[in-house]
């Protein structure tokens, strides 16, 4: 019987907190970075599940 995943919860965590202690006061010129990187593997991602889907 095929299992169906109808929903798909994907978390992450990158660096130390020693990292992100750093970052947190370099916000305004790191978030657009982050955000940018973020946005590549997030459609990375749709890409991998979209060529699954077709399949």
């Amino acid at each position: 019987m095929p299992l169906e995943i109808r929903e798909l919860v994907i978390k992450a965590s990158v660096g130390s907190e020693k990292a992100s202690a750093v970052n947190s006061s370099n916000s305004s010129s790191a978030s657009k970075g982050d955000e940018s990187t973020i946005n590549e593997i997030v459609e990375k991602v749709l890409e991998i599940i979209k060529e699954k889907n077709e399949r």
